[in-house]
């Protein structure tokens, strides 16, 4: 760790604990000019050990925090989110047939590894990496459901759709929704060859997420109560896979439906009143599901049910809504979310209590987000949009400079 990095970490723990310079140096037996040397990154260039012992001590954390990976997350960047672009705009990707390689197709069984890894890296909340994993695994993906046959030919289609809707949920991460839509329509065409109705509500559901987020909510309500109704049995007979993906098709529904009462200025009531119904009867199937799971990467549960509801209220622009229903949420359950769903749980958090006016909560939540999930902050434009708000609108001095380091570690500058 290099010194800038050492003392910005040092400086932003500080400020979490609400400790003042000259507090923290009598707590270290230092200067004030001392302390802010080092957090002006002009001391500790290789961080001693008793120094960073003490302070890690002082602040209250663990060592690791102060002497491990920077805070400051790394974002994709054009480069990555051209190279996932450049990779669905193949002859071979949109074809689905295949380049001049002589090579073999990649196994079935390596091919699910290599989407588990990345899966893995999406819920974590690493969103970056993704940019240099999907392109490879669209192109092999590719290659083996045209190269096999039978049964490992079917499970290859299963992996390309699943490696589509994760292309198509990083794209919404990285906020090219037009990127997501592409990815979303090929992963409903890859789940059709799969034959697997789980594979296709999967899919459906993502397209029906990318749809709303590119400005089609009606269009996409009305296209996943048509893949859930036409699926319905099927993932019924499919056990806990089946409940979670049908489970999500209602939760995306409902987030569409809110989304269109948001769009629509002549009767958005018609649109809003279906979002309760929507939720319930994800309700019903988290029931049957019996309890949090992440079968097909989807963290479905009653836990995951709560935080659409949190989400459709911050939609509606029922903030006091969200910020009690995320408030009920058991904190075990919440712990057990993956990183990625507690930090986007977290930034509706925020968002809800900026529009119930709690500025200083929205400021705190923030932080607890950007914990569990750098990218999920710093990265996400609808989350760094969120900071400037807040910056704009004014907050408490409590939380005033505290507001003003994750304003910078956003990249919002002024």
């Amino acid at each position: 760790m290099d010194d800038a990095s050492f003392g910005r970490r040092v400086q932003y723990w500080r400020t979490r604990r609400r400790i003042p310079q000259r507090e923290f140096a009598a707590l270290m037996n230092k200067s004030l000019p001392w302390v802010e040397a080092l957090e002006a990154g002009k001391r500790q260039a290789d961080p001693n050990l008793s120094v960073a012992r003490l302070a890690a001590l002082r602040l209250g954390i663990p060592l690791e925090r102060l002497i491990g990976d920077s805070l400051d997350a790394e974002c994709a960047g054009e480069s990555e989110i051209e190279a996932v672009r450049a990779a669905l705009q193949r002859h071979d990707v949109i074809t689905g047939t295949c380049d001049d390689s002589n090579d073999d197709p990649v196994p079935v069984a390596t091919l699910r590894r290599s989407l588990d890894y990345s899966r893995t890296a999406f819920q974590a909340g690493h969103f970056q990496q993704l940019g240099s994993d999907i392109p490879a695994l669209l192109v092999d993906a590719t290659r083996a459901a045209h190269r096999h046959e039978g049964d490992d030919q079917l499970t290859a289609f299963e992996v390309l759709s699943l490696t589509l809707e994760l292309t198509e949920a990083a794209a919404i991460k990285w906020a090219d929704t037009e990127l997501a839509v592409l990815a979303g329509h090929r992963a409903v065409a890859a789940a059709e060859r799969s034959q697997n109705p789980v594979i296709m509500a999967s899919a459906a559901r993502h397209l029906g997420d990318a749809m709303t987020m590119h400005g089609q909510a009606a269009a996409a309500a009305q296209f996943i109560l048509a893949a859930a109704g036409r699926l319905h049995d099927d993932l019924l007979r499919s056990g806990p896979e089946g409940y979670s993906v049908l489970g999500m098709l209602w939760l995306k529904a409902a987030m569409a439906a809110a989304a269109a009462a948001e769009a629509d200025d002549r009767h958005p009531e018609r649109h809003a009143r279906r979002v309760p119904d929507f939720l319930g009867e994800a309700d019903d199937h988290a029931g049957r599901l019996g309890g949090d799971a992440n079968h097909l990467y989807t963290a479905f549960g009653p836990t995951n049910v709560a935080l659409y509801r949190v989400a459709a209220h911050v939609q509606l622009s029922e903030g006091a809504d969200a910020v009690a229903v995320a408030a009920g949420i058991p904190a075990p359950a919440f712990d057990a979310l993956p990183r990625e769903r507690r930090a986007h749980l977290l930034a509706d958090r925020a968002r809800a209590e900026t529009q119930a006016g709690l500025r200083e909560d929205a400021v705190t939540t923030l932080l607890e987000a950007e914990e569990f999930a750098p990218e999920e902050v710093q990265c996400r434009p609808r989350t760094r949009a969120l900071v400037e708000d807040l910056r704009l609108l004014g907050v408490p001095p409590s939380v005033q400079g505290r507001l003003r380091l994750l304003a910078d570690r956003c990249g919002l500058r002024g």
